[in-house]
């Protein structure tokens, strides 16, 4: 980038609290980049929260949970995580990326198996090498290719763990989660859901993707999230059965030997969950702009690649990498801001801008960037030509 003049598009400084709009380097934008789908960081009522959290507990527990820093808000906020679910009980993390890492690394072992999507999370990833469980990978959604490596290797380990995601934070696309679930049951895995992009998002009460699809919560044992995107705070968790959840209270090297989770983090997503369910409204908008944004893209010509309707991660896939660059800094000298994904975070025939739908954004703010999109992309082919 720099041989070429081309000014670094990450590490960006970015001022305000707005959801669809931001600040950087002195200029308004419409910003795409934030996983803030539902509003909610910003939201006067969740601020607010985090605010008397701080009165009343201060910045920080100061210990681990399990010493003395446990507080009413962690079993609040995972009871709530629960009933949000469907399970029995759920567990928070200080960070969602060591929430994978700690509960796969954990759980699973030398004589286990791991089947994972080909395109999980660096997380999962991490967390299937602590394991030192055996693990595999499967074509991207393909549940049939999933079940034929069951077949054929299932028998030969003790345990099973076969790992999807609610919604793909590169692709935005939907896996069909009932399909999913009958290989696991069919060969006796277990089946996690890494739900970072789609709790809040799916379902028509923002409860994700099971209920999406309607199926029972207990037909997946392990539910995983984050509360930094929809719910406006820090952290992951892990939600399923008492048993599970109660083993890993007491066993889980990345909960028992961290800090508990701060109580203004804790509070704010506590807030926000509890808002989502007073306003489901804010599920409906933000599905209902999702669906503009996609359609209005393709309509220009645009390769948003296997973006499901309703999902709000929508790439625009430009092909090699200084060319989603330049058109990501094209955008921004127009007031748009949509970061680069470039080799190796995908292949380089394949780099994107990724535009993350918010429901404050508005479809005035929609067709203006997209209609900026379709002209400077336009005008980089030909130059390219």
């Amino acid at each position: 980038m720099k041989a070429r003049g081309i000014e670094n598009p990450y590490f960006r400084e970015h001022e305000g609290a707005g959801s669809s709009g931001a600040v950087a380097e002195g200029r308004e934008l419409i910003t795409f980049s934030r996983y803030n789908y539902l509003g909610m960081s910003g939201d006067p009522v969740v601020s607010q929260a985090a605010k008397d959290a701080i009165d009343c507990y201060g910045t920080s527990v100061s210990a681990s949970r399990i010493a003395s820093g446990e507080r009413s808000l962690h079993r609040e906020i995972e009871k709530e995580i629960a009933e949000l679910i469907g399970t029995e009980d759920s567990l928070i993390f200080v960070s969602g990326h060591a929430t994978n890492v700690t509960t796969i690394g954990h759980l699973f072992g030398e004589s286990d198996l791991i089947v994972h999507d080909a395109l999980i999370h660096n997380s999962v990833l991490q967390g299937c090498q602590l394991s030192r469980a055996t693990y595999l990978s499967f074509p991207h959604n393909d549940w049939q290719a999933l079940d034929k490596i069951l077949r054929e290797s299932r028998s030969h380990f003790r345990r099973a763990l076969v790992v999807i995601e609610g919604v793909y934070s590169m692709d935005g696309d939907i896996p069909e989660l009932p399909e999913f679930i009958q290989v696991k049951k069919r060969h006796g895995a277990f089946l996690m859901v890494d739900e970072a992009h789609s709790i809040g998002v799916l379902g028509k009460s923002g409860r994700g993707i099971g209920e999406h699809f309607g199926i029972n919560p207990v037909d997946v044992e392990l539910w995983m999230g984050t509360l930094s995107k929809s719910f406006a705070s820090c952290g992951g968790y892990i939600a399923g059965s008492g048993a599970l959840i109660e083993y890993l209270k007491y066993t889980a090297p990345g909960f028992v030997y961290s800090v508990g989770m701060s109580p203004p983090n804790v509070a704010a997503a506590l807030a926000a969950i509890r808002l989502l369910r007073k306003e489901p409204q804010r599920v409906t908008r933000l599905q209902e702009l999702s669906e503009l944004f996609l359609r209005l893209a393709r309509e220009r010509g645009l390769n948003t690649g296997a973006s499901s309707g309703g999902s709000p991660v929508i790439p625009v896939i430009v092909g090699d990498s200084m060319k989603a660059i330049r058109l990501s800094q094209a955008l921004f000298r127009q007031g748009i801001d949509a970061l680069p994904m470039v080799y190796p975070a995908v292949p380089d025939n394949s780099a994107r801008l990724r535009f993350f739908v918010n429901n404050t954004h508005t479809p005035e703010q929609i067709r203006f960037a997209l209609d900026v999109v379709a002209r400077e992309l336009e005008a980089l082919q030909k130059e390219g030509n």
